[in-house]
């Protein structure tokens, strides 16, 4: 079973059909109420719903997960009944497996309910239509690479005493996304030095991200969140809320972090935890919907 634990919850839309070959006349039969064991495509429909909320348990490698909707529609053609299933889920993974299995179900059950007087049923086809919400549909491309600068705040790593590793995070996890990393650099906490670096970066480099790391807690050093407030020109909550939020599910700490995040002229800037745990988590969190912000601040909107 894969782990999906580090993935963000978005909403997975998935579509599937199946299609039954039968006789015309047993087509006629289900129109006219005339099968004994009732209405098969009400049961069918059942059986659908049923099939993709248990198909972890039919599946062995499937996760389970919360469903939110199924939907059953039934089309008929010449000697065919066409089932077409909808799964919906707000979770970390897709339910593709679930709209399959679902249409399987939905024609097995068919039929099972019509096979006593129609031995020529066969099942003909079962294919994926369509899946949304994975982590792809997301991903914002540009045509060059960003560019970006990590900055690390830490009176102890600037004083050469403990290595860096949060920072290295951050550099590897840009590079990952196709960021172009131009600059590293270690610096102590100070309100000054903070504030001397970031608007280097935006106002003489006019980089177009900058990845904070440390600094956000509560000790009388950390003063990452006082420095931005005096050099952004606008605040972005959300951001900061995201990696919370995302982190407050993994560890009850997440709810301490001061982290802002804001736009200084064209540069996006976002401050990280000083932990790699903080730092893992913020990454996942973030991309690749960060992305998106840099297509808004040049005019593309949403």
């Amino acid at each position: 079973m894969i782990d999906i634990s580090n993935k963000i919850k978005t909403l997975r839309i998935a579509k599937a059909e199946a299609m039954l070959k039968l006789k015309q006349e047993t087509i006629e039969s289900i129109h006219q109420n005339k099968i004994p064991k009732g209405n098969p495509l009400e049961v069918a429909k059942v059986a659908a719903t049923q099939a993709a909320k248990n198909t972890s348990s039919i599946i062995p490698y499937c996760h389970p997960l919360p469903i939110d909707y199924v939907g059953v529609e039934f089309e008929f053609g010449d000697g065919i009944i066409s089932v077409r299933t909808t799964v919906k889920a707000i979770y970390k993974t897709g339910v593709e497996m679930e709209a399959l299995t679902a249409a399987l179900v939905a024609v097995l059950t068919l039929y099972d309910i019509m096979k006593m007087f129609d031995n020529t049923m066969e099942i003909v086809g079962v294919k994926l239509l369509e899946k949304t919400g994975g982590k792809s549909d997301f991903k914002t491309i540009y045509d060059k690479p960003l560019r970006a600068a990590v900055l690390v705040m830490s009176d102890s790593i600037a004083a050469g005493t403990k290595s860096d590793l949060s920072g290295q995070l951050i550099v590897e996890g840009l590079k990952k996304e196709g960021i172009e990393v131009l600059d590293y650099k270690i610096i102590p906490d100070d309100v000054n030095q903070i504030v001397q670096t970031l608007i280097e970066y935006t106002d003489k480099d006019k980089l177009d991200l900058v990845m904070t790391t440390g600094g956000t807690g509560f000790s009388s050093r950390d003063c990452t969140p006082e420095a931005m407030l005096k050099i952004i020109e606008r605040e972005i909550p959300g951001i900061p809320e995201a990696t919370r939020a995302y982190g407050q599910e993994r560890t009850p700490y997440s709810m301490l972090s001061r982290a802002k995040a804001g736009i200084r002229g064209r540069t996006l800037i976002v401050n990280l935890p000083g932990s790699k745990k903080g730092v893992t988590d913020s990454l996942n969190a973030l991309f690749p919907g960060l992305l998106h912000s840099f297509k808004m601040m040049w005019g593309g909107g949403h």
